[in-house]
């Protein structure tokens, strides 16, 4: 089931065509699906470009647009590839309103992944999937989901699993030779596979350029291993213990400064001896001569309370400065010992750039990377067992995509011969050649060399589409691919955007017939310029603009038989349409 969009422009002869197209059948190529269902049900546009309001309910089966030149049927593709995620411009928006919007409701009842994405994002809706966007004056883009507002990101991908896009300038692709391996996996359904082989092979060629490091590093590192060595040697024999450095250097000041502290400490105590000129012996005087008071005096008596405290603590300062002097002892060895460790630990603090106080950081840090550099051979040559490992996963994903390229080159070659057959290609032979790259050309895509070639006369071996082919066969051949793809897609709706440009003759009935097939199983909506396609659809809808207020307006109408029959007739005849040229009409009409 598709949507499929396609504009044709070039004339030919009706009866001409009608008499080749006899000698085939077309109803085998569509397959997969056995009922018509509508999947893009309704298009709204509103103020996008000349467009005030367009209201579009589509039907099953093929349906053509026709107009004039500059009647705006781009305007309709347009604005279902804006609700489709493309990008946005204030130039969009019809001069004069503030905001564009567009909507396109869409029936997903039949496709599986779109409903599985739906609600995975919580935004699934009764079977149906509306897609809106609001575009404002000033350039400013609003998307939605389902009334859910959405980045675009997830519109593209949601739009990926209803409609896929075949350009108008698809002809042009297939000169780029990347383009052709492309094509043979949308071909072959490789999507998984291709992604496999591009995760194996990241994957491989990451760890090889890690080991190739390592390996061209190989000298810095027993350099590096050769000071590391040294450094720690130095960091255990000093093997400081947590907070060693605070504690030494307070024994280094006590001891350092022994003979002054023992000094001041004797000065002290006879400062505050009971002879009489001590501190102690002043403060008893100071208590006697309150303490025999003729009356007692509140303020007297709190200055006696306070000479008997500080009694007590002259006499306590006293106990611990006898303490002090009588259990000191000076040990020259000792502060020597601390003077050496200390300068050991600030000469190494200085060459690591640290404080003291954080050696055993950098101790455990050095100490760990010696570890890990350590098996520096040993872990090379894990790492070279690795790197074979993830070779051998790449190469083994990498030649099942190739014997599945090879078996779908086949196929692909056979189904764009019998299209190519059906548009006057008879003697065109398309190849599909793959050749092998050498293993140091593998990139994420595999290990293949894939080109389409060609041979336009018998007995001339095939070349490259650039080198050989016109204009008009790669148009015909681009087709052709795009066809036989559209016959195999996964993804419901199709859009062909023009793809039949430089196609003419009786290649044209071929296009309208193929394209009314698919309208079998599901929507064809076909934009063209010539009455051999316009023919062929089921329903008629034509584009015209006219001005109003002298404002340019765009509309769209369902046509009638009578009016469909005049809208073919100016197809065949342009400006002055004859009896005759409307007689052609009715007999192309009737004959579909």
């Amino acid at each position: 089931m598709w949507l499929i969009f396609l504009r044709v422009h070039s004339m030919t002869l009706y009866h001409r065509a009608h008499r080749h197209l006899n000698s085939f059948q077309i109803d085998t190529y569509v397959t997969h699906s056995k009922t018509t269902l509508l999947m893009l049900n309704h298009l709204s546009i509103k103020n996008f470009a000349i467009a005030s309001e367009i209201e579009i309910d589509l039907n099953a089966g093929m349906t053509v647009l026709t107009g004039e030149t500059g009647a705006g049927k781009s305007i309709l593709l347009g604005a279902l590839g804006l609700a489709l995620g493309d990008r946005a411009d204030s130039g969009m928006v019809r001069h004069g309103e503030k905001k564009a919007e567009i909507c396109a409701s869409f029936d997903v009842k039949e496709i599986p992944s779109a409903q599985a994405w739906l609600e995975a994002h919580d935004l699934d809706s009764d079977e149906e999937c509306i897609l809106r966007r609001v575009i404002t004056a000033e350039g400013r883009s609003k998307a939605f989901i389902n009334g859910q507002p959405s980045p675009l990101s997830d519109i593209k991908a949601l739009g990926e699993q209803m409609i896929d896009i075949h350009s108008q300038h698809e002809h042009q692709s297939l000169l780029v030779k990347e383009k052709h391996r492309n094509l043979l996996d949308d071909y072959a359904g490789h999507d998984a596979l291709t992604k496999e082989v591009m995760a194996h092979f990241q994957a491989w060629q990451a760890k090889a350029k890690h080991f190739e490091m390592l390996i061209n590093n190989r000298e810095e590192t027993e350099a590096r291993l050769q000071v590391l060595n040294f450094q720690v040697d130095e960091l255990d024999t000093l093997s400081l213990q947590e907070g060693e450095i605070e504690q030494l250097e307070q024994e280094q000041a006590k001891l350092g400064n022994a003979e002054a502290l023992i000094q001041s400490a004797h000065e002290a105590l006879g400062s505050i001896s009971d002879d009489e000129h001590g501190a102690g012996a002043l403060i008893q005087r100071a208590k006697n001569a309150l303490s025999h008071l003729p009356s007692e005096d509140p303020t007297l008596s709190e200055a006696l309370a306070l000479f008997e405290e500080a009694s007590i603590q002259v006499e306590e300062a006293s106990n611990t400065l006898r303490s002090y002097v009588d259990d000191f002892e000076q040990d020259p060895t000792r502060l020597e010992f601390i003077e050496e460790r200390l300068s050991t630990a600030y000469q190494l603090a200085r060459k690591h750039r640290c404080q003291p106080e954080t050696l055993n950081d950098v101790h455990r840090k050095l100490a760990e990377e010696l570890n890990a550099l350590s098996g520096g051979d040993q872990n090379l040559s894990s790492l070279e067992q690795e790197v074979g490992q993830l070779k051998d996963n790449f190469l083994e994903r990498a030649n099942a995509l190739r014997d599945s390229r090879m078996k779908y080159a086949i196929s692909l070659e056979e189904a764009v011969a019998e299209q190519l057959q059906m548009m006057s290609m008879q003697n065109v032979r398309f190849v599909t050649q793959i050749d092998q790259h050498e293993e140091r050309n593998a990139n994420i895509h595999g290990i293949d060399d894939i080109e389409f070639l060609i041979s336009t006369n018998p007995g001339q071996p095939p070349r490259a589409l650039g080198k050989i082919a016109s204009g008009g066969e790669l148009s015909r051949i681009s087709l052709a691919i795009q066809v036989v793809l559209a016959q195999r897609s996964a993804v419901p709706s199709m859009i062909f955007d023009e793809v039949d440009v430089g196609i003419g003759g009786s290649t044209a009935e071929v296009v309208g017939r193929l394209l009314k097939e698919l309208g079998k199983n599901g929507q064809v909506m076909c934009i063209t310029h010539q009455a051999q396609v316009a023919s062929q659809g089921e329903h008629h809808l034509r584009i015209s603009k006219s001005i109003m207020d002298g404002t340019m307006h765009s509309s769209v109408d369902p046509l009638n038989d009578e009016e469909r029959t005049e809208e073919v007739a100016r197809m065949l005849g342009g400006i002055d349409i004859t009896d005759q040229t409307k007689a052609h009409a009715r007999e192309m009409l009737k004959l579909t």
